[in-house]
Formats: C-alpha cells, structure tokens, sequence
C-alpha cells in the first residue's frame, strides 16, 4: 500500500487519506444496499402492482406492466441512492460511486418508463442517456459546466438566441409530457369504461373528451415548463383558423359531428345500421369515420358528416328486436292450412327466432304460380346476421313440406291451339316401270 501511495504522490495524483477512504467504503456499501433494495422492491412490489395495474388501470395487454417490474427496481433505487447522496457533504472519492449508481439506475428507469409509452427504443435511451450525463454531472461537481457548455453554442433567429441547452430541454420536456399524457389517457379511458351509471355512448363521448382535455392540459403544462409567451402563438392562431376556413373544413366537420353523434346517441357502437348499400354493426366511432364492420368482414369506414346529413336505418336504435320477411309460395292444390301450420313450425324451430313476439304467417297474395305468404319472425341479434335466419327457416320448411306432401311451385304455362295446319298431301311418286 505505501508503494501505491508513494507512485501516486510521485506522479502528481492526489493521494486519499484514510478517512476519505473509510468514507469511500461507506458509501460503496450504501451504494450496493440500495441497489439490494431496489432488487427485492421488484421481487415483492413490482407483481403486485403489475397485478393492480392490470386490474384497476386497464394495463393488462399494453407494453407497460411488463416493465412494472423494471420500474420499481430502478426507481427505489435511485430514491434511496439520492436520499443518500443528500444525507451529507460527501467527499469526492465517496460521491463517484453513489453518482454512478444514481445515475445509471435513472437512466434503467427512464428506458423502462418511455418504453412502457410504446415510444422507440432510439428515442428511449437518447433520454436515457441525456438523464446519465445529466444526473452524473450534478452529483460529482454541478451541472454547472455542462449547462456553460450547452448554452455557447447556438444560432441567432432574429431577435432569439437559440442554443443547444433551449433544444434539448425542449425535446426531454416533449418526451415526458408526451409519455405521461398517453400513460393519463389509457388510465382514465379505463376508468370511465368501468363506470357502471354510463351507457356504451355516453362511455365513448366522454372518454373523447377526456382526451381532448389531456391533450390541452398537457399543451399548457408544457408551455409553462418551457417558460413560452402565449402571445407568440397569436399569429399562429389566425393561420390555423385560415386553414380550418379552407383545408380542414372537412375534418373539423366530422370532428363535431362525430361529437354530436355520441352526444344524442342516435348510434352507438354495437348498433345495426343500414345505410346506402352498407349494411352491419357500428364497430368504433372515430375522430373523423365511423367503422362499420359488415357480416361478409368487411369494414367500412364512413365519414361522421355522413351519418348526420343522410338517411340511416339504425334496427337497434330504441329496441334491439328485429322482424325478418321469409316469402314463401305454395301450390293452389295443397292443404292451405297444413302448409301454414308447417311454416310456423319451422320458424318455431329455429333458435334464433324469438318466441315473443311469437312468429306468424301471413297471406300476402294469390300470385300466378303460387298462393304467396310471408313468414313474420322476430330475432334480438341483428348483429349476428339476417340471412342465415332466412336460411335455416327455408332449411327446415323444406324438409317438412317434403314430408307432408306440400308442393312447392314453380312457374308453368298451359298452350292452347286454336287451329292445327292441315297436313301437307303426300307426293305422289311414279312407280311404273320403264
């Protein structure tokens, strides 16, 4: 030990007493029982607020409960790692490795928290990294030289100086309230569609809003972090209410109507809509369409303007109970009464057909071919389809008019000749021999 020491004091280093030492080794040992800490805080705390998460939050199937685990362990961490750092004056030698660790244990959390706000990996440890440098700096001697350093370089805009440290706090300020906003949005979404007093509508509009307000309180919050003049924005302000005028005078439209929608609940999600040729279940109610998936799996999108200005059928819009017309033709020579019975039966059959209202037959017509009656049936899933009911009704029907002997007709044409044409005379052909 007394060759190492006399090398260092040979070469110019600083040689460290044995107090700071001692006090070096203290703070090592603080330093790894923190990290002890926060590796048994991740073992004990992180499933159990990972399972609380998924339960309470609506965080089950995002990216971030499984980096609940990683965030504990990180952030206890580094709490106890920067409680320790402020518990007294440390000396050099002993703050470098309570930095080390401090920062680096912030930097894990930052990766793990903007990772669980499905932002990219380059970004995630760009931040990352700015917060190493950062907190590094601030416990080994300031971040005065590094925010000296940042701050000379930049670039004269007008009247503004623009330089490195204004950029890089701009961007860490957009990244973590853009990180917190979506992580605020899907909590709250979660909880208005826990809520039992709202209807599916009602569950949709004010989530829409709740958003709307997220993105404003998130706007101003970071307007005042960044310390901007709102009276900047002024110009800004009557370009965009120009370009509403002109450009987004469409999308502004289906903005409010899409609101307006939700507002009186006219159509809700799950509703059964016709409109045009489109016919299928209203899926989502977007922001400028709303998406329609059809029974075949297509989904149409159909602009919210749309819906406000045209005719829409909505079959589940007071009540969700559905009639279904079945035409159905019968010979003029059967048992009338049989074969109604037997249509009955056949729609009594069917399991999706209600049983009240109860079915019923109606006589619709003495056609040409056929004595013409239509099946009335009620079901309370349209949803789930018309013709498939249509279709096992018919399935059934048929079997039971073979079995009972019922025909089925189909069109026929009796010709009647007035007049025959005289068969033409035979030709009389000479048979006498030459």
């Amino acid at each position: 030990m007394k060759i190492v020491t006399a090398w260092l004091a040979a070469n110019g280093f600083t040689v460290p007493t044995q107090p700071q030492l001692i006090e070096a080794a203290i703070a090592g040992a603080l330093t790894i029982a923190a990290l002890a800490v926060g590796w048994y805080a991740s073992r004990t705390i992180g499933p159990r607020l990972a399972q609380l998460a998924a339960d309470r939050a609506g965080l089950k199937d995002g990216p971030f409960q499984p980096q609940i685990c990683a965030i504990v362990r990180h952030v206890s961490a580094a709490l106890l790692l920067a409680i320790i750092l402020a518990s007294r004056s440390w000396e050099a030698l002993a703050t470098l490795p309570i930095g080390l660790a401090l920062s680096a244990a912030a930097a894990r959390a930052t990766v793990a928290l903007l990772r669980s706000a499905n932002l990219s990996r380059w970004v995630s440890w760009g931040v990352a990294g700015f917060v190493f440098l950062s907190l590094f700096s601030y416990s080994v001697g300031g971040l005065t030289p590094v925010t000296t350093v940042l701050g000379r370089i930049g670039v004269e805009v007008g009247s503004k100086r623009i330089t490195l440290l204004s950029v890089v706090t701009l961007i860490i300020a957009s990244v973590a309230i853009y990180a917190i906003a979506r992580l605020a949005n899907r909590v709250i979404n979660h909880a208005i569609g826990q809520a039992r007093g709202f209807d599916p509508a009602q569950k949709l509009l004010f989530q829409k809003l709740a958003g709307i307000v997220v993105i404003v309180v998130a706007f101003f919050v970071g307007v005042d972090m960044l310390g901007i003049d709102l009276t900047t924005f002024a110009i800004f302000g009557g370009a965009f209410g120009l370009a509403i005028g002109f450009g987004l005078q469409k999308t502004i439209g289906n903005l409010i109507a899409g609101i307006i929608l939700l507002m009186d609940r006219s159509i809700k999600p799950g509703d059964v809509i016709v409109i045009g040729e489109a016919v299928g279940q209203v899926n989502k109610i977007g922001v400028r369409a709303v998406s329609i998936i059809t029974r075949d799996g297509k989904e149409h999108l159909i602009p919210n303007e749309n819906l406000m200005t045209q005719e829409v059928e909505n079959w589940s819009f007071s009540d969700r109970n559905v009639r279904v017309r079945i035409p159905v033709g019968v010979s003029y020579h059967c048992d009338l009464k049989l074969a109604q019975e037997l249509m009955l039966r056949a729609a009594n059959d069917s399991p999706r057909v209600l049983k009240s209202p109860k079915p019923n037959v109606w006589l619709a017509a003495f056609g040409d071919n056929a004595v013409e009656h239509e099946i009335l049936a009620w079901v309370s899933d349209p949803e789930s389809g018309i013709g498939n009911v249509r279709s096992d009704v018919l399935n059934r029907l048929w079997w039971l008019f073979k079995e009972h002997g019922i025909e089925i007709p189909f069109p026929q044409r009796d010709i009647h000749v007035r007049n025959w044409p005289a068969a033409a005379p035979a030709a009389v052909t000479d048979r006498n021999p030459t």
